[in-house]
């Protein structure tokens, strides 16, 4: 028996992770492929006419267990890799890309699909079974439907090579993170470090079998090096192994990999019709075309760019009184610091012992029970895939009425399972760096009953020492609540069909929750109800509070520049691919982040070549979308404040557009939350006042 194949005996059905072995993975794979391809098979057999129900829903729901085994390994693949796990991803990408294509290729069902698309005025459809059906022929027709038997086996080739490629581009870049350390024996080496933070270099080399102090290339070890350390050429060095990731002629270089996946994109696109990859993405995005994004940056970029030149000058005055004369990339971090604590007498770590972890996740359940009336409650039953995570099952807390229309309640609690959600804070060599927020299982509703989702939070915090709970700085605090805001739109999802629940939005749309939740750590009023320290439990002072909100713009003028650098690249090496032709990828970055760099360019560093957002993950052609979002969260964060950040009325608006994953327009979705559309003044006024 392969326990991948059957009903999980678990609380809510919950992933089996204790019980999972390796080997159970391709035989699950090819056995639930081979139950989803039946399915398909009746569907496109049924002899009673293609309708909505029998054709198109049927569709929806298919392949339920399979979309549960791949977000468990993948997810898994991420968080809690093996060598022997990325063997396996190597092996199963492909065989789930051609089973894909073999279904988006299916002559049968398109036609069976297209039948109900083209007679769409006959069926009382309902707004969500609309989109659902549009989105499903969009999407057939996008993954090749349309083409000829010759052009849909170029096209599943070419998917497959990406799926494959896109893989190794990421097991390279965790390769080349873990691969470097730096081993420091000299405590002077070290001057300027924090006690908590040297605490954490010792346990690194205690755990690698060293005397001294080991920094590593994790953002929780190199980061704070690059913040305090004094030692300028130690600074230098390790900032040069952060920037060659990848980039250093190794085993694991992907500078090659980087030309093969944005030749197979473009490959893919004009097969399809398009002109670019960029285009073939947008077309699918709120802002619709490249032209539009490129015109959007460039707005910000115009309106940003005298804010950077300004911050950057204050740094190079701090520099220059340290005797430098040309402030490199590798000092802004160190400087950067240095001026915040001279403006707003803030340090990361004297602000440190008030975040400890465990207070600010429960400043943002608190926050999630405030506004959506959520409860979590830690369960030791469900299984976990490594003993630093956690499991919480998450409750809705249901009004009167609500309560009376569940029998069961009333002789309980007034309480209604909402989601579980699993946490996993700390740094590991088979997780990758970052945060994020994934899913386990979808929210959809089938024959009465409404399935709930299983959603997860992944980041790489400081792990707690013999003596000191895990410390979170404050950008750490605001990344916690970063993917909250996600699990948020997971959790909160209520919608009739998987593949439009939760997350499943427009991708200029996603980052909305989350970026929206982040406003929240800059208010004084919610800051005051949970900032304490840890040993003294006192509340971080009233002055201190005041600078972090002061604070919430400090060097916004290079971070804006700096995703607009990000953006920019993304998008021209997907408009553009040809030049790469002549242009080696360090040559490609330099001429298109140019006009956003404030600082000398580094011949030897390259970011491209670990830019994992757009070669692994699901940002190509989309990371301008951190910003876009920014326009969305600056204006609806604005519309609470006008009216009380904790306001019940503008809570209920907004739980709705959560909820509503992508069963509309997101731009209908938003006026309806708002009332009228985003406005960037919103984000400038925030940004530069």
């Amino acid at each position: 028996m392969n326990i991948l194949t059957e009903k999980f005996n678990t609380p809510y059905h919950s992933a089996p992770f204790n019980k999972i072995n390796n080997e159970d993975y391709l035989p699950a794979f090819k056995e639930l492929i081979k139950k989803s391809e039946e399915e398909i098979d009746a569907i496109v057999n049924n002899p009673e006419d293609p309708t909505f129900e029998n054709v198109i829903e049927e569709l929806a729901y298919s392949g339920e267990q399979l979309d549960v085994i791949s977000n468990i390994f993948f997810n898994l693949n991420s968080a809690e890799t093996s060598d022997e796990l990325q063997k396996i991803a190597q092996e199963v990408s492909p065989i789930l890309t051609e089973y894909s294509a073999k279904i988006s290729q299916n002559e049968a069902l398109f036609n069976k699909i297209k039948k109900v698309y083209d007679e769409k005025d006959k069926y009382d459809l309902n707004e969500e079974q609309q989109m659902l059906l549009n989105e499903t022929y969009k999407g057939f027709v996008r993954s090749g439907a349309l083409l000829n038997d010759e052009d849909k086996e170029k096209l599943k080739k070419i998917s497959m090579e990406l799926s494959v490629k896109s893989l190794q581009f990421g097991q390279n870049v965790l390769a080349s993170t873990n691969n470097y350390f730096k081993h420091i024996t000299n405590k002077e080496d070290l001057a300027g470090i924090p006690e908590a933070i040297l605490e954490q270099y010792a346990e690194e080399a205690k755990e690698r079998n060293l005397e001294g102090w080991v920094v590593t290339l994790q953002y929780p070890s190199y980061i704070p090096f690059m913040t305090y350390a004094e030692n300028r050429e130690l600074r230098k060095e390790i900032a040069l192994a952060n920037g060659k990731k990848s980039f250093d002629g190794s085993e694991f270089d992907n500078q090659n990999l980087i030309k093969e996946l944005l030749n197979l994109k473009q490959q893919k696109a004009e097969l399809l019709g398009y002109k670019n990859y960029a285009d073939y993405i947008l077309e699918e995005r709120m802002a619709k075309s490249p032209a539009k994004v490129i015109d959007f940056l460039n707005e910000l970029l115009t309106k940003a760019k005298p804010y950077a030149d300004k911050e950057i000058e204050e740094l190079k005055s701090l520099a220059k009184a340290d005797g430098i004369e040309e402030i490199q990339a590798y000092d802004h971090a160190f400087y950067a610091e240095k001026l915040r604590k001279a403006k707003f007498d803030l340090n990361d770590e004297e602000l440190k012992p008030y975040f400890p972890l465990n207070q600010v996740q429960d400043a943002v359940f608190g926050l999630a029970e405030k506004l959506f009336h959520l409860t979590f409650e830690e369960r030791n039953d469900i299984p976990k895939y490594h003993e630093d995570v956690k499991v919480y099952e998450v409750s809705e807390i249901l009004s009167q009425a609500e309560n009376d229309n569940v029998p069961e309640a009333k002789s309980l609690k007034p309480k209604a399972f909402k989601a579980l959600l699993y946490v996993d804070y700390f740094p590991r060599k088979g997780k990758r760096a970052g945060a994020w927020m994934t899913s386990y299982k979808n929210q959809y509703q089938k024959a009465g009953e409404n399935s709930r989702p299983h959603i997860s939070i992944v980041c790489n915090f400081s792990k707690p020492t013999k003596d000191t709970p895990s410390l979170l700085t404050f950008q750490e605090v605001t990344t916690l609540f970063h993917e909250f805001g996600h699990a948020l739109h997971g959790m909160l999802a209520d919608t009739q069909y998987p593949t439009l629940s939760g997350t499943s939005v427009k991708w200029d749309f996603v980052e909305l929750p989350s970026q929206f939740l982040e406003n929240f750590c800059y208010e004084p009023e919610f800051l005051k109800t949970f900032a304490r320290h840890y040993k003294t439990g006192e509340v971080l002072p009233d002055e201190k509070i005041e600078k972090i909100a002061q604070s919430k713009n400090f060097m916004e003028g290079y971070q804006t520049l700096r995703q607009i650098g990000f953006g920019l690249l993304d998008m021209n090496y997907h408009t553009k691919v040809g030049e790469l032709e002549n242009k080696s990828v360090k040559e490609f970055e330099d001429a298109y982040t140019k006009a956003t760099q404030l600082y000398p360019a580094n011949p030897e560093t390259a970011m491209s070549p670990s830019f994992s957002h757009i070669f692994q993950g699901g940002y190509s052609a989309g990371y301008y979308s951190y910003k876009w979002a920014e326009v969305l969260d600056a204006d609806a964060f604005q519309y609470f404040k006008e009216n009380g950040i904790f306001n019940p009325e503008i809570a209920a608006k907004y739980k709705v557009l959560l909820s509503s994953g992508g069963t509309k327009d997101p731009m209908e979705l938003y006026k309806s939350f708002r009332g009228s559309e985003p406005k960037v003044e919103s984000l400038l006024k925030r940004a530069f006042g």
